[in-house]
């Protein structure tokens, strides 16, 4: 008997995170009033609310400038990993050949590409995008390839009975099986990407007027021991993070809660 597909999100889900919120909130006045912490260690909540109220065009303009490096080099990862991807299941030669490559860009650390990518691109925009690019990239090509290689055997000789295409293999066989791998990748990638664009911008943005993403809005506070105001920063990064992790899981959801296993079993 099959099981019945999930029908909507869960919500009810919510409950627990919100509730710990609550209580790390209280934890934070805690300290606050009775830990005797000074402000320049840990501001009270509603100072970080009042000084991120108080700097919001400075914040708000940081936010759109990340989040327009965040789109680019998140989109760019997408693409060119799964394209990459796509190669390396299809091609003996090409994963024997390409993806040890793929792995020593992943082992070189980004602090030492970054002057190279400075050098290459210039300062802005383009160097931080291919900075987010680089450290999203690996997730996916590495979740997805093994996605894409990992069909079950029985499938994989059902399609050649029946004289089945590399292209309809692909299609019909191949990545679907790799879409939970795919999603996995993704949502890893979604968390890494305010990280880079974030760093890329700290070493490679433009740091004057409305060209100043939040990486170099968090080093102007931090130089200017605006301690409330860099609080105010974290979060609005953050939320970042939170907006494409979240957008990654409901696409995952959308996708997969019809016949993947992993959503079969919620409660509707």
């Amino acid at each position: 008997m099959n099981k019945p597909a999930a029908k909507s999100l869960p919500w009810r889900a919510l409950a627990w995170p919100s509730a710990f919120g609550i209580a790390m909130l209280a934890l934070w006045y805690a300290a606050v009033l009775w830990g005797g912490l000074p402000e320049y260690q840990l501001p009270a909540p509603h100072r970080v609310v009042a000084e991120g109220l108080n700097e919001a065009p400075t914040l708000w303009s940081g936010l759109l400038q990340t989040l327009y490096a965040c789109v680019l080099g998140f989109t760019a990862s997408v693409a060119g990993g799964l394209l990459l991807s796509i190669l390396l299941a299809s091609s003996n030669w090409a994963y024997q050949g390409i993806y040890p490559y793929v792995l020593m860009l992943k082992m070189m650390p980004i602090i030492v590409l970054a002057p190279i990518i400075i050098i290459w691109f210039g300062q802005g925009i383009a160097s931080i995008t291919v900075i987010t690019f680089l450290i999203c990239f690996f997730p996916i090509v590495a979740n997805t390839t093994m996605g894409l290689r990992s069909i079950d055997r029985d499938l994989a000789a059902l399609f050649q009975v029946y004289a089945a295409t590399p292209a309809q293999s692909l299609l019909h066989l191949r990545i679907p099986a790799a879409l939970p791998y795919f999603f996995t990748g993704l949502k890893v990638a979604a968390a890494l990407t305010p990280i880079g664009a974030l760093y890329g911008d700290t070493v490679a943005g433009m740091g004057s007027g409305s060209q100043a993403g939040l990486g170099f809005v968090v080093v102007i506070f931090s130089s200017q021991l605006k301690v409330p105001a860099l609080y105010a920063a974290a979060f609005t990064a953050c939320a970042i993070g939170f907006l494409f992790v979240g957008l990654v899981n409901l696409l995952s959801w959308w996708a997969l809660r019809r016949w993947h296993e992993s959503y079969l079993g919620e409660e509707a």
